[in-house]
């Protein structure tokens, strides 16, 4: 079997079960994890070896970038503070905690051990993101476990290079110069992010070609990630933060045929590389269980011996700082519900993967680096015990907790915001008819389709009577769009004055966007 003909096969399969896990209404990264380790257990399948290239060059850049995106600015502002304060204390935390316990129950020495810390502390985005999106979560708690899951990466990949560092060369890092190199990594990345969200936000503004525009958004996580890496920064927080600026922005930069359009094509491509990515997890989990050595046997205590503490140290962390929180805010007194869903939505997955694939066979002096093998095996473990723990049961405690949202909350959000949209069209078209912009009938026909949203619980009800001539049709659409226009307007002033989530406001943008698309050209 070619690597080619492996390839599409792992990508069939992929995709079957993600379409399974989407009927099923399971989570998509837990069914797949599973069944990769499943299809890698067979007796006939030959080993899976990632190369670490593959993993932070080719898939992470735009997952953390469809992540990013996701993240609405105006809650992360509102949260900023604790997910500052899980980025770095927690990271710490977990890896000190992390390397402690791997030193004391597996074979690797103090040294290895932190290593093995250092690449577990952070939580993963990917796999976050993936988990709750079929979650109705507050919004302020989505964005608080998203966004820390994003950010807490600069504080692991810079434990993560002073542990490497300080196993190929056989010497301790000194404190100022970790420090510095977090300011390096982290600020330099930060920089490079923006000024990459700058550019593009430029090239986007004077883009009007569909295609071209797609291939824009496609490149553009590669483009920070390299730029950042060649200018030896961290590449993830370049990505993270040109998708948090770009998401926050993109509305505004194109039109709704191209973000139709890109929408269309990311989803897809993110669909392919998340179901291929945690597949491979799964797959390669018996592959490197192969390559221990007889001392290294024992490694299943170890693996739940480590995933046991990355959960408990979480649980550990997040229950004061929500108290402190919930006090701060006056909101009557703590609850458990929301750091107990904080705390087991915190999910391991790619990120951690491609760190430990990273580790150098060898140190400085050319001798192998001792249990290389047993930390991919830890890592590839407690990454798939925790999809698979945490993601199998992470529904059912948000459900336990009772702290998401109902659909009929967010089904009575998006109708008074309907109704908002429809009553400023009706507005546009009051003022159009008082100048007398516009023919009389067409005003009419538009107007009893907007007040026909009012009275109904179904936006999507369209006029079907539409002008027969080209003249009457271009009138039409030109008239249509103007009050699209100020639908538009009006959305994005319901959610700048926080009467709207950003779920809701997606959603009515994207109805928008198909309704003006629907229109045609001119």
């Amino acid at each position: 079997m070619t690597d080619l003909t492996a390839l599409l096969l792992l990508v069939v399969f992929a995709t079957l079960v993600a379409t399974g896990a989407r009927h099923w209404r399971i989570p998509a990264p837990s069914l797949l994890v599973v069944g990769g380790l499943l299809i890698g257990l067979l007796p006939w399948i030959p080993d899976v070896q990632v190369t670490p290239e593959v993993i932070s060059v080719v898939v992470l850049p735009p997952l953390l970038y469809a992540s990013a995106e996701e993240i609405p600015w105006r809650e992360l502002r509102m949260v900023w503070r604790p997910v500052t304060v899980l980025a770095f204390g927690l990271v710490l935390a977990t890896a000190a905690a992390v390397g402690a316990v791997a030193s004391a129950v597996t074979p690797l020495n103090t040294t290895m051990a932190f290593v093995l810390g250092a690449v577990l502390a952070s939580t993963d985005p990917v796999a976050v993101t993936a988990l709750g999106r079929k979650i109705a979560l507050p919004p302020r708690i989505q964005v608080l476990v998203q966004s820390e899951s994003l950010f807490n990466d600069a504080t692991s990949l810079v434990l993560f290079k002073v542990a490497v560092g300080t196993a190929i060369a056989a010497h301790a890092v000194t404190l100022p110069a970790a420090g510095g190199q977090f300011l390096a990594l982290g600020g330099g990345g930060a920089l490079i992010g923006a000024g990459v969200a700058g550019v593009v936000a430029l090239i986007r503004r004077r883009t009007e070609d569909p295609i071209l525009e797609t291939v824009i958004a496609l490149v553009t996580p590669y483009a920070a990630y390299v730029l950042a890496e060649d200018l030896h920064t961290s590449g993830v927080t370049a990505v993270v933060v040109a998708g948090v600026v770009l998401g926050s922005t993109g509305h505004k930069l194109t039109n709704a045929t191209i973000r139709l359009q890109v929408h269309a094509v990311y989803g897809t491509v993110i669909f392919l590389l998340e179901s291929v990515v945690f597949a491979l997890i799964g797959l390669e989990l018996p592959a490197v269980v192969r390559q221990l050595t007889a001392d290294e046997h024992g490694w299943p205590l170890g693996v739940l011996a480590v995933a046991t503490t990355v959960i408990a140290v979480r649980l550990l962390g997040v229950v004061p700082l929500s108290t402190v929180m919930q006090r701060r805010r006056g909101n009557g007194p703590a609850t458990w519900r929301i750091p107990a869903v904080v705390s087991w939505a915190g999910t391991r997955g790619v990120m951690p993967l491609a760190a430990a694939l990273s580790i150098p066979l060898v140190a400085d002096d050319g001798s192998p680096l001792p249990h290389r093998p047993l930390i991919l095996v830890l890592t590839t473990g407690v990454v798939v015990l925790t999809l698979v723990l945490q993601g199998f049961t992470l529904a059912p405690v948000v459900r336990w907790s009772k702290i998401a949202l109902e659909p009929e909350h967010t089904a009575r959000e998006e109708a008074r915001a309907r109704a908002g949209l429809a009553k400023a069209g009706l507005d546009c078209l009051d003022e159009l008819e008082a100048v007398e912009a516009a023919p009389v009938t067409l005003i009419n026909q538009l107007r009893r389709g907007l007040l026909a949203r009012l009275d109904q619980a179904d936006a999507d009800q369209d006029d079907d009577t539409a002008p027969s001539s080209s003249s009457s049709a271009t009138g039409y659409r030109e008239l249509r769009r103007t009050v699209i226009a100020a639908e538009t307007a009006t959305l994005q002033r319901l959610y700048a004055d926080n009467h709207i989530s950003d779920l809701t406001r997606r959603r009515l943008q994207r109805r928008l966007d198909l309704e003006e698309a629907g229109l045609g050209d001119e």
